[in-house]
């Protein structure tokens, strides 16, 4: 029974508290984007400080430091550039493909079909710079460095989105995301093919058999952290030894590394030993609990979690403290001035990067070549490809490969500068978008249809809606009618209805979690019982707001203090007849990822991260706008 009425809100709103957010992703990459390109930069402009402070031959000789390891008779050395570069950067590679393989578990490379125009857009983003930067270097040696111009620096591009972007659509941050996915997996094949040393077969071959063992272990269910451990180590060893770049093997496990939403009986289980283990503290069954917490997150998530802030803050940093490092005095700087080198890879990233993904995303868009919708409009698009000539820590690793002497220090001059050039006009860009009128904010929508998360959609013959029938947005919440986060988000949601008018509405779900909250269950099916008698939303509220107090004798007070058939309402109870509503709900919500509560959607499309106030309008008011658009261009 459906169940539409006006809501006045009278109570007090607070901000949720507690959990901030649902995943550790993305990937995406938590909230640390901002934090982490100013460190980056700043451990860059350290290095370009030392090498030209009084001080400055330290620099080359502190990285020229040889470490070694032995073993027996076998020594392996390698100095400290190098261990960065090829082991540390392993690190930060290997983040990058549980990003990957999270993108095509979980994020928006799910649904194949979409990645259609962020590949395009990558290929001609790629295809353009390294093409232009051929042609300024044609018929010398140096044209072999046109990898460098391919890549595209994770970090600082989504860095600079997160800082100069607060009014881009939402929509940008996960094209963006998927066009860097598509740009590191060139550049790393790239990498493996062009800028590796001879091929040792042998070693080959049994960094091929290490990986079989990884993918057997995984469909086992046995690739967890310590596996990932004892393979990763031989498995870089034999990729150097083979001649292909160490940080390959980085990428191929986290690649292989499975992303998943919590399974609700692993959670359950997590609670029963939980409460064992509170019972009863001993050492066996807090180890037992412990694994068992640790096992109910995916391995993907999981290592995204404890590996991204050193690999951020730490890894990178390191990496650009050890190669960014120029000598910038007057010769040097006159010297690339008119270096083709330099010049190639400053017009490559700056230049050649935006007009190849916005011109290859025209020609995506066209009817001839298939009309494939985009998922941004064209000004986001532009900025888009503008940070994206940010070519920082790949364009040097790739540089490191491909050059020595002079050269390398004008490609580092050449990566430098184009890299602070993409990241002004990207900023330049986006605050021309932040100062877009409100009634021209349509040009930032794509036309491509959202990823929906929401199943089933949503219908008014089954759902209880509050709000207009035909609203623009629609706010659904998977909630525990015991669950204390559920009942501080009431208010926010009461106070998003009274802001939005006509233009929201919202629809509540149950999701008990029964192993959690002992009186979830019998209170979803006690609003069930009572909107049978027109008062879904009325107790609803009144549940909300007494959640100390759900036991059967108080929810047949309330449904008396409502003016309800009381004994109906209690036959309701005793014979279950609304558990099967319940489950049906559940199990939507298990099919939509849903793995704790409060969960929102909005328009279909699972929110992420916080739900206090100002995020929730932030996201409401985005997706307005973008319905508003599509229906003006429809």
């Amino acid at each position: 029974m459906t169940t539409s009425i006006a809501v006045n809100p009278s109570d007090d709103i607070s901000r949720s508290e507690g959990r901030a957010g649902v995943t550790a992703s993305a990937r995406a990459y938590l909230a640390t984007e901002a934090g982490s390109a100013i460190v980056l930069l700043a451990a860059a402009l350290a290095a370009l400080i030392w090498v030209n402070s009084p001080w400055g031959d330290s620099y080359e000789r502190f990285w020229h430091t040889t470490l070694a390891m032995e073993f027996g008779s076998t020594r392996f050395a390698l100095d400290l550039r190098h261990w960065v570069n090829d082991g540390l950067m392993a690190f930060f590679f290997f983040v990058v493909g549980l990003e990957i393989r999270r993108e095509l578990d979980m994020g928006e490379l799910r649904e194949r079909k979409r990645i259609a125009v962020p590949v395009i857009a990558a290929v001609g983003g790629m295809a353009l710079p390294a093409i232009l930067f051929v042609l300024i270097n044609a018929g010398q040696s140096s044209a072999h460095g046109w990898g460098m111009v391919m890549a595209t620096d994770t970090a600082l591009a989504l860095g600079v989105l997160a800082l100069a972007g607060s009014r881009a659509p939402a929509r940008l941050r996960s094209f963006l995301l998927t066009f860097v996915i598509v740009d590191d997996i060139v550049a790393i094949s790239v990498i493996a093919i062009f800028y590796s040393g001879n091929v040792n077969f042998t070693a080959l071959s049994v960094a091929g058999g290490l990986l079989l063992v990884a993918i057997a272990l995984q469909r086992a269910g046995l690739g967890r952290q310590g596996f990932l451990l004892l393979l990763g180590v031989p498995l870089w060893f034999v990729t150097y030894e083979a001649g292909i770049h160490a940080t390959i093997a980085g990428v191929v496990l986290g690649m292989l590394t499975p992303a998943q939403q919590p399974p609700r009986p692993e959670l359950e289980q997590v609670t029963a030993l939980t409460r064992a283990f509170r019972e009863q503290p001993t050492p066996e069954l807090a180890r037992v609990a412990g694994r068992s917490i640790q096992r109910a997150v995916s391995p993907n998530e999981r290592l995204q979690f404890a590996l991204h802030p050193w690999t951020s803050f730490l890894i990178v940093p390191i990496f650009a403290l050890a190669n960014a490092g120029i000598q910038l005095d007057s010769g040097i700087l006159r010297q690339s001035l008119t270096s083709p080198i330099t010049i190639g890879v400053v017009i490559g990233l700056a230049l050649g990067k935006p007009i190849g993904i916005v011109g290859a995303s025209w020609l995506a868009s066209r009817s001839k070549f298939g009309a494939l919708p985009l998922a941004v409009g064209w000004p986001p698009l532009i900025a888009a490809g503008s940070v994206a000539g940010i070519g920082f820590t790949v364009s040097l690793l790739i540089a490191e490969l491909a050059f020595e002497g002079d050269e390398l220090t004008e490609a580092k001059v050449g990566i430098l500068a184009a890299s602070l050039l993409a990241a002004a006009l990207g900023t330049l860009v986006f605050q021309r978008i932040n100062h877009i009128p409100e009634e021209q904010r349509g040009l930032l929508s794509g036309t491509a249809e959202p990823l929906i998360d929401l199943d089933p959609p949503v219908d008014p013959d089954y759902d209880h809606i509050r709000g207009p029938l035909d609203a623009a947005v629609t706010l659904v919440e998977y909630g525990d009618m015991e669950c204390p986060y559920c009942s501080r988000a009431e208010p926010v949601v009461r106070e998003l209805l009274a802001e939005f008018g006509d233009d929201l509405r919202f629809v509540f779900r149950h999701y008990p979690l029964q192993d959690v909250h002992p009186h979830a269950q019998i209170a979803a099916e006690a609003t069930e019982a009572a909107d049978e008698q027109g008062a879904f939303w009325e107790m609803h509220d009144l549940l909300f707001s007494h959640q100390d107090a759900l036991e059967a004798k108080h929810l047949l007070q309330y449904a008396a203090d409502l003016g309800l058939d009381v004994e109906r309402f209690k036959r309701d109870l005793r014979e279950r007849r609304h558990e099967r509503r319940i489950l049906e709900d559940v199990a939507g919500a298990e099919r939509s990822g849903v793995s704790g509560t409060p969960t929102f959607f909005i328009n279909g499309q699972r929110v992420h991260g916080a739900y206090d106030l100002a995020s929730l309008k932030a996201a409401v008011q985005a997706a307005r706008t973008e319905q508003m658009t599509r229906v003006v261009r429809n």
